[in-house]
């Protein structure tokens, strides 16, 4: 983060600074932060504390614990003190989130104005933290680059990601998750990105956000916000996000791997981006060949697992090529890179033979659907589980949902499933009426159940997926099944 005084800080966000430091030896608003967090576990010395109210606990009742870790200055909502009364050093401002979206915006006026920092958001119902991953891989091998911890990409997130950058950094990737209208909007007023990325609109949130419509609205909030001189990055093989062009001056880059799509004459607005004869390797690694714009190809075998993370990778292409990478380092790039954040199609090969696909970090119905029928593919001379937990949000779809779930593990004929949860028992019943009998398909109520019926019954060879959304917490679950192995092994004699 750039060097920020107390007294430039509270000028950003509207707040008043406050409080002295140990001994009284000076006010506040002279002291300055190079770091910032929300997390007292986690403050640098000299850093910023932001105490964010939250669902489950208070950040101002950490704000001493901060200052006993090191922290200089805490960005609050009231006047905290010492256990000596004294006031700590602050600035106080009526809103603590609101406060660090504007103090983001200003950190990135600044590396821009002083560095030319380059910004790229990423917003879709799937796979942005797959893609800000391979993207950020791309533009690491080129100069300083800024990317998200694991999944941030809220209102919080964002400006945590904003903060890592300093001078040096020329590229910042950012997602943009959104659980209604309006949330997107507000991250790239603050971003202000040159390259916004437009993945896909699923049925994720569609309860909160009162149907897939009004999603395909908040997604395209990112490709509104660009300049002219910006680029939109469309999934031309979603109609939803294709027909997000009409809602931007930017120039337009779609990836697509549809070999005849073509985009309407637009005096040469738009430029495409492929992939050629898509096949998938044994291991289920994607396997094709990049066309840039240019008409260049680059051979790429990616390092991830199943063919929906194609989009993804071109996805990641086309970002790296609005910003000027040449198709030889993005290719460098992609090429045999895995998954780089947990729990997203995490492949773990047990020491007795069972391997453990983990990609329980979240789902939706077309995560799902892609997720099977990489199991599928992948398991086809093996005994195939599926151990599959809730997707939540999905409103008054949910049950339609997890029943057409339970029939696609039916038709792919994945040998068994167990279904882990009250909210996900639809799928159960539907694999029944599906057709599948005697022990193919159980339902269990705890993750506990669900790890004792796979201690007993998985042998060599076998191949299990765990896929859920984050709540269902199935992540953990596959987390303890792949460490029994090797548990189980070293108990051999």
């Amino acid at each position: 983060m750039i060097e920020l005084t107390a007294a430039e800080i509270a000028a950003i966000t509207g707040g008043k600074a406050m409080g002295e430091t140990a001994g009284g030896a000076a006010g506040a608003a002279s002291i300055s932060v190079t770091s910032a967090t929300t997390d007292s576990r986690e403050v640098l010395p000299g850093g910023l504390f932001v105490a964010k109210p939250g669902e489950e606990s208070d950040g101002h009742l950490y704000v001493p614990a901060a200052f006993a870790a090191g922290a200089a200055l805490a960005l609050t909502e009231r006047e905290i003190r010492a256990e000596d009364g004294r006031l700590l050093p602050q600035v106080v401002v009526p809103d603590s989130v609101l406060a660090m979206g504007d103090l983001a915006a200003a950190v990135l006026e600044r590396v821009r104005a002083a560095a030319g920092l380059e910004a790229v958001g990423i917003t879709g119902s799937a796979g942005k933290t797959t893609t800000k991953d391979l993207l950020a891989g791309i533009l690491a091998q080129a100069a300083p680059t800024v990317a998200p911890v694991g999944s941030y990409n809220g209102e919080v997130g964002v400006p945590l990601t904003v903060f890592n950058t300093d001078l040096s950094t020329r590229y910042l990737v950012s997602e943009m998750g959104a659980t209604g209208i309006g949330h997107i909007e507000y991250l790239a007023r603050m971003v202000k990105p040159e390259v916004g990325v437009v993945l896909g609109v699923g049925t994720a949130h569609a309860g909160e956000f009162g149907g897939v419509e009004n999603i395909a609205r908040a997604k395209g909030e990112l490709v509104e916000a660009l300049a002219p001189a910006g680029t939109a990055v469309l999934n031309a093989d979603d109609p939803r996000v294709r027909a997000m062009a009409a809602r931007t001056s930017a120039r337009l880059l779609y990836f697509t791997t549809d070999a005849g799509f073509a985009p309407d004459d637009d005096g040469g607005r738009s430029q495409v981006l492929r992939a050629c004869d898509v096949r998938t390797t044994a291991e289920g690694h994607p396997d094709f060949t990049l066309r840039f714009p240019d008409g260049s190809e680059e051979h790429l075998v990616s390092g991830l697992i199943g063919s929906h993370h194609v989009a993804n990778l071109l996805a990641a292409a086309a970002a790296a090529w609005a910003l000027g990478i040449p198709a030889a380092l993005i290719a460098a790039g992609l090429n045999g890179r895995g998954p780089q954040s947990r729990w997203r199609m995490e492949r773990t090969e047990r020491p007795d033979g069972v391997t453990i696909i983990n990609d329980a970090y979240n789902a939706n119905p077309e995560s799902m659907r892609a997720a099977l029928r990489t199991l599928a593919e992948l398991g086809r001379s093996r005994r195939t589980w599926a151990v599959l937990g809730e997707m939540l949000e999905l409103g008054d779809d949910s049950i339609q949902e997890h029943d057409a779930l339970g029939r696609i593990v039916v038709r792919l004929n994945i040998s068994r499933l167990i279904v882990v949860g009250s909210g996900a028992k639809a799928m159960h019943n539907a694999a029944v009426l599906e057709g599948s009998w005697g022990d193919e398909s159980m339902y269990v109520e705890t993750a506990d159940e669900a790890f004792d019926v796979l201690q007993e019954q998985l042998r060599p060879g076998d191949l299990v997926l765990f896929k859920s959304s984050n709540g269902a917490g199935l992540r953990y679950l596959g987390d303890q099944v792949a460490a029994a192995g090797a548990a189980r092994e070293g108990g051999r004699s």
